[in-house]
């Protein structure tokens, strides 16, 4: 019963939460709050619990080597998303998704835990998106649009956000790189760009986009420290420190998001 909570009944409820927040304070504030609030740990922190649980601790923090290049990789999916959306959502999420599974086969394939190496990956992949964002595509933050909510309307964003988590944990628990790859599976950035485009079009999705690539490093944040903490504290203390860790980065990147279009 235990096992099940953590490899469903947790990453489902989570993660829909998480989507669900998400979108309606984006909606409500404007992307570029939605977006960086969007990028605090939540299902990233699960899936990681549930390793070290399972797997132990070693595992989980030989999973975390490939976390930001992975995380590098999910910023590619969100830059391509973006680009692809102006033409169609199915053609945005063919060709996001394809490329994402074919980055991380690469990753996985090379075996990648060195950590040095990883964050290289995602510095490169970061500024790349960044400066397609800014300087070249000169996508902007969208304020506050006005949506009807109903019960089934939210219901609806839950389900599809919690099915996806669910299925990328229950998968997270074969190796150590595709541990990592598994726990980092772009399910908040994935239904978030649906829920963007379905609801309010490509623009608004676009600027959703650049405000979570924008929030990216506090997701890095969370699992380098858990790296370091988890062997020192172990698991509940890890996880409460790298978290709070990480809620200081995304405030710093909020803070300083005022200089974004």
């Amino acid at each position: 019963m235990i096992s099940l909570y953590f490899e469903f009944i947790i990453p489902f409820i989570t993660a829909a939460l998480a989507v669900i927040t998400i979108t309606i304070i984006a909606e409500r504030y404007g992307t570029k709050t939605g977006g960086i609030i969007g990028t605090l740990p939540s299902t990233i922190v699960i899936a990681f619990v549930f390793i070290a649980f399972n797997e132990g601790i070693t595992v989980a923090t030989q999973s975390v080597a490939v976390v930001p290049a992975e995380m590098g990789v999910n910023v590619i999916f969100l830059l391509l998303f973006t680009l692809f959306s102006y033409q169609s959502t199915t053609l945005a999420l063919a060709v996001s998704l394809s490329i994402w599974t074919l980055l991380s086969l690469s990753l996985l394939l090379i075996n990648l835990e060195n950590i040095l190496a990883s964050l290289i990956v995602f510095v490169a992949a970061f500024f790349i998106a960044m400066l397609v964002f800014e300087r070249i595509k000169k996508t902007p933050s969208i304020g506050r649009v006005r949506t009807h909510y109903t019960p089934l309307k939210i219901f609806l964003r839950g389900l599809f956000a919690g099915i996806v988590i669910a299925i990328a944990v229950l998968l997270s628990n074969i190796g150590a790189v595709l541990s990592g790859i598994m726990a980092t599976f772009p399910v908040i950035f994935l239904s978030t760009m649906i829920i963007a485009m379905r609801e309010q079009g490509p623009q608004f999705a676009g600027g959703m986009a650049k405000s979570m690539i924008f929030g990216s490093p506090s997701v890095v944040s969370y699992v380098l420290a858990i790296s370091f903490f988890y062997p020192a504290y172990g698991i509940v203390i890890g996880t409460i420190g790298a978290f709070v860790l990480s809620f200081i980065v995304t405030m710093v990147l909020y803070a300083s998001s005022k200089r974004l279009a």
